[in-house]
This record gives C-alpha cells, sequence and structure tokens, in this order.
C-alpha cells in the first residue's frame, strides 16, 4: 500500500510539474537532492562509526547486561504473562538496554528475537498477546540516553553543540514511553472488559 501512495506522489508531482512547465525544477531538485543524500550519507558514517564503537565497547564490558539485570524488576512489572526465567524475557531486557543506550542497530535484532520468543508463549498465533503489544508500544516509544544519530546529523551540519539535545531527548522519550505504558494498560483493560 505505501508503494502505491510513494508511486502516487511521484507521478501527480512530475504531471504537475509537466503542465506548469517546471520539469527543469524537478530534475534539478531530484539530482540535488540525491547529491545532498550522499554527502550527508558519507558525513555520518564517521560519527556514527565512533558512537557506535564507544557503545560496541560498552556493550562488549557488560554494560548492557548490567543495565538488563537492573531493568528485570520493570520487566516483571511491563510483562507479567511472560516467566522471568523464560527467554523471551532475557531477549525483551537486552532489547529495552540497547534501545537506552542508543544501540538501534542493536536494538533491531534483539527485539526480532524477543517477538519470536513471545510467540512461542502465544495461544492465539494469528493475533499479537498483551506482551507483544507491550513490546512493540515500549520498542518504540524507548527511553533514550544517547540519541547517537541525531548528534552525528547534528555534527554533520557544523552545530555547535551537538550533544545538548541529549537532556530534552531523554525527557521527551521517559514522556513516549510514559504514554505508551499509559495507553498499553488502559487498552488492556477495555479489551478485558469487551471479552
Amino acid at each position: 500500500m505505501i508503494d502505491l501512495i510513494w508511486l502516487l506522489l511521484f507521478v501527480s508531482g512530475l504531471v504537475t510539474a509537466a503542465l506548469t512547465g517546471k520539469i527543469g525544477a524537478v530534475s534539478q531538485a531530484v539530482l540535488g537532492g540525491a547529491a545532498s543524500g550522499v554527502e550527508l550519507a558519507i558525513g555520518l558514517i564517521s560519527v556514527i562509526a565512533f558512537w557506535l564503537g564507544i557503545m560496541n565497547i560498552a556493550e562488549k564490558a557488560g554494560l548492557v547486561q548490567v543495565l538488563a539485570r537492573l531493568l528485570k524488576p520493570v520487566g516483571r512489572f511491563l510483562y507479567p504473562s511472560v516467566p522471568e526465567d523464560h527467554p523471551a524475557m532475557g531477549s525483551i531486557l537486552a532489547n529495552m538496554s540497547a534501545n537506552i543506550l542508543g544501540l538501534g542497530n542493536a536494538a533491531t535484532p534483539l527485539g526480532l528475537k524477543a517477538m519470536q520468543e513471545l510467540q512461542t508463549l502465544n495461544e492465539d498465533k494469528e493475533t499479537a498477546s498483551d506482551a507483544m503489544c507491550t513490546l512493540l508500544a515500549i520498542n518504540t516509544a524507548s527511553i533514550c540516553l544517547i540519541p547517537t544519530t541525531v548528534i552525528a546529523v547534528r555534527m554533520q551540519y557544523g552545530s555547535a553543540h551537538p550533544t545538548s539535545i541529549v537532556g530534552t531527548t531523554f525527557v521527551a522519550t521517559a514522556i513516549g514511553t510514559a504514554a505508551a505504558i499509559i495507553l498499553d494498560r488502559l487498552f488492556r483493560r477495555l479489551s478485558k472488559r469487551r471479552r
């Protein structure tokens, strides 16, 4: 469906440009956008590689495991239907830890693994379980202490203080995570009343 929407937007833009005689401006914008995209990507590689390296060192040093141990009580509260010793809980806690540390590249496979493990506990294989919905909501909102990609973009564009967004990012992601948890619990209660 998304492909169809993008195709529709692209075609309507081309038709509008052709009808208004601005097809040259469209081709200039396309080529200019491609060039600036490549410049941005190349500039981000070094900064993201640096931050991912730092986070990889932290992960190898055991920071993710320490954080996962600290998050165990939170995991039990958020996922009461998941047994504490089940592999799903380990994947969930590792995913949460990676997201908190800004390790998006590491968090994605951990989140997918957690979903696979949660599916083994799911009685109705055609419908997402409460724990699966909670994981999706929390993973999407996820509290983040070090927003590495945003810092990298700010550095690429010459920000005088690229890390100045760390505090506001933490507050925003904390509010988003709290809203996700509240709405998850609310919808869970509403669905139980309908049954």
